[in-house]
């Protein structure tokens, strides 16, 4: 993954649910052209922190057994409203199907809130192993590079210390 989409994940139920949060900000380079003079989140990215907010649901749901999750559909996606800097998007994702390689979810990301965006998504996954069988090593690299990463994403709050 080049970028990360996903700031934090505040709830994660394997095999049923997440919920993650992206916080735009102004420092964010894609902002300049989007648009000059009313930077806003542009819908593909939108869409992108769905996917990735999906793909740690699908990740942890298997256990981390496949390397790559990717975006195979999306439908029904509407856009609602914009996200500004300095807003937060908040994405929900909930699982409705898991196949042996395709999950389904109905996601939606909200600021304040507010729906700004939803639709369905289609993920599917593999292993770089399954089509190069040489590429092994890379593959255990990924797959140890996005537990490292889910270990920062996500540092569940124990009941016991909560005041």
């Amino acid at each position: 993954m080049r970028f990360t989409l996903v700031d934090r994940i505040m709830i994660l139920e394997p095999g049923v649910k997440i919920k993650t949060i992206k916080t735009v900000s102004l420092a964010e380079e894609y902002l300049a052209d989007h648009f000059p003079r009313f930077p806003v989140m542009p819908g593909v990215m939108m869409l992108e922190a769905m996917t990735q907010s999906g793909a740690w649901l699908v990740r942890v749901t298997d256990d981390f057994v496949h390397s790559i999750v990717t975006l195979k559909q999306a439908r029904n996606v509407r856009f609602k409203s914009f996200v500004a800097p300095g807003q937060v998007l908040v994405v929900s994702a909930e699982m409705v199907q898991h196949g042996p390689r395709e999950s389904q979810l109905e996601v939606q990301g909200t600021v304040a809130d507010d729906v700004a965006v939803s639709g369905r998504l289609v993920l599917q996954r593999h292993s770089v192993v399954d089509l190069w069988p040489e590429l092994a090593p890379a593959d255990e690299y990924i797959r140890r590079n996005m537990r490292d990463l889910l270990s920062v994403l996500y540092q569940p709050i124990s009941a016991g210390l909560v005041h």
